[in-house]
């Protein structure tokens, strides 16, 4: 059979030549323990076009780091869908109907992996 991965298509990330459905990634990282919620968004990266970087909200009381969900993602991802950079935050960015806002979140972190700074 196939396996047919439901997202946006303008959401879609190109890093390294490869083709990125944030979906399949959220989907990984929302299932574990201390995760709430997560956004995936391709973010321009010198070596790779596009870098995967991961928006991530913990539950309240959770100590999860970047080391714990690359850890737990590790064998369940190919190497290139593994994001390059986790952010943590309180929130996400949403717009009046309640949707994360990528857009939003894009531009925030346009410049995390040329200048090593949110925007």
């Amino acid at each position: 059979g196939y396996v047919h991965i439901v997202g946006r298509g303008k959401d879609l990330i190109i890093s390294g030549g490869y083709n990125v459905y944030p979906k399949e990634i959220e989907s990984e990282i929302d299932a574990l323990d201390g995760v709430a919620e997560s956004a995936v968004i391709g973010v321009a990266h010198p070596d790779f076009g596009e870098g995967v970087t991961a928006v991530v909200v913990r539950k309240p009381g959770s100590t999860i780091s970047a080391a714990d969900i690359a850890g737990a993602i590790a064998g369940r991802l190919a190497k290139y869908k593994h994001p390059k950079q986790v952010i943590f935050v309180d929130e996400l960015p949403r717009n009046t109907m309640g949707k994360v806002q990528k857009n939003v979140l894009r531009e925030m972190y346009k410049d995390i992996y040329t200048t090593g700074k949110a925007g």
